[in-house]
């Protein structure tokens, strides 16, 4: 038995953002608060958002601090200005981080306490202020799934923070708004929104529905992720991208992440390296530490992908997925841990906390193969060699 959770509403396609409005006032919402960062603002998509608003006689105000990797302290500010003003719904405008500050603003702004109080294994089924989310990437999935990811700064631990609280009451996704996303960004968020999907379905956790949508976002993504990020201006591409991120948020939300999101967030959390690209170094590894604990399922996801013939036995299929996203993380330059810039030296002196943290998310207990703390070391370790 599965239990779906979706936003009530879903705008799909070219000029979507048109229809804020409408969305708004399907909520009865008068005075909403749009979250966002300071990039959306200089990109202009902000006072674009505020014009179609106010064109439509909408008054809005703004909170634009949130910051990469949201931490407890970067989503305070917006909190207290939720609380000042009787607010009547959240508008998050940006990309998972953004969205993310949202969520979490939009609950505790209503609900009060603090982030640590929701952390997992809470489940937060009361509801927070509406949350209208609008992706301007197309990767993290956010605006369709009942998770937040806020840091603690104090212990530099991610709290995953879960919940139909969380889950967005409407969404926008508009691939217009991932046009002028640059090269480095599309890749990162781009190979999040695969790993989404390959997660969701080789999840132990995965059922009928999640599998349906995990299938139909990599049948999206894995012929576009070069192309979009070869040519950002490739509409089809970027669609395909775009609405591919929606549905593997979908498939992710209702099935969990696995193994690979579960190790990413601490590297995230100490080294401040986005979450997509921690992904992306812990993919090949992952997937290779887990294959033959769910063989069939990853070769279904290697042909699905096009990165395997649908001709291919289930081992040729698994050894061209894995040769794959090597190759796939060179042509698209993600870097080593070394190259980022860790610190070999400081890496190695928290590897042992970073597993002990992503076996608390209880993420790696979705994964078709469950590791040992001494197992995810050597995973991390792997990343140098």
């Amino acid at each position: 038995m599965s239990t779906i959770v979706l936003p009530r509403t879903l705008e799909i396609g070219h000029d979507s953002i048109k229809r804020l409005p409408n969305v708004l006032q399907g909520l009865k919402s008068k005075k909403p608060l749009i979250v966002t960062d300071n990039m959306m603002v200089k990109l202009g998509y902000l006072n674009n958002l505020q014009t179609i608003l106010s064109q439509a006689g909408i008054e809005s105000d703004v909170y634009s601090d949130t910051v990469p990797e949201p931490t407890a302290a970067s989503i305070q500010a917006g909190i207290e200005k939720v609380r000042s003003a009787d607010f009547d719904s959240v508008i998050a405008l940006g990309g998972g981080s953004p969205i993310d500050s949202a969520k979490a603003i939009a609950v505790i702004g209503k609900l009060g306490g603090v982030i640590n109080e929701y952390r997992f294994p809470r489940q937060v089924e009361e509801q927070g202020l509406p949350i209208i989310a609008i992706p301007t990437t197309a990767g993290t999935g956010s605006e369709c799934t009942r998770v937040t990811i806020i840091t603690d700064e104090k212990t530099d631990e991610k709290l995953m923070c879960m919940g139909t609280g969380f889950m967005p009451t409407a969404a926008i996704v508009d691939y217009n708004l991932t046009l002028s996303v640059p090269a480095r960004t599309t890749a990162d968020t781009g190979i999040d929104a695969m790993t989404h999907a390959i997660e969701a379905y080789v999840s132990r956790k995965a059922n009928l529905y999640s599998d349906s949508q995990a299938l139909c976002a990599m049948k999206l993504i894995g012929p576009n992720l070069r192309k979009v990020y070869h040519d950002g201006n490739d509409k089809v591409a970027r669609e395909a991208m775009m609405l591919g991120s929606t549905l593997a948020g979908i498939a992710f939300s209702n099935a969990s992440v696995a193994l690979v999101h579960g190790m990413s967030r601490p590297i995230g959390a100490f080294f401040h390296v986005p979450h997509g690209l921690s992904n992306a170094m812990l993919l090949p590894a992952v997937t290779r530490f887990s294959l033959e604990s769910a063989k069939q399922r990853y070769a279904v996801c290697a042909r699905t992908l096009t990165f395997a013939q649908e001709t291919d036995s289930d081992d040729v299929a698994c050894e061209k997925l894995i040769n794959t996203l090597v190759e796939l993380n060179r042509e698209l330059s993600v870097p080593t841990p070394a190259e980022f810039g860790i610190d070999k030296q400081q890496f190695f002196s928290v590897v042992e906390t970073m597993a002990k943290q992503a076996e608390a998310s209880g993420s790696p207990n979705n994964n078709p193969r469950i590791p040992t703390i001494e197992e995810m070391v050597a995973i991390y370790t792997q990343l140098w060699n």
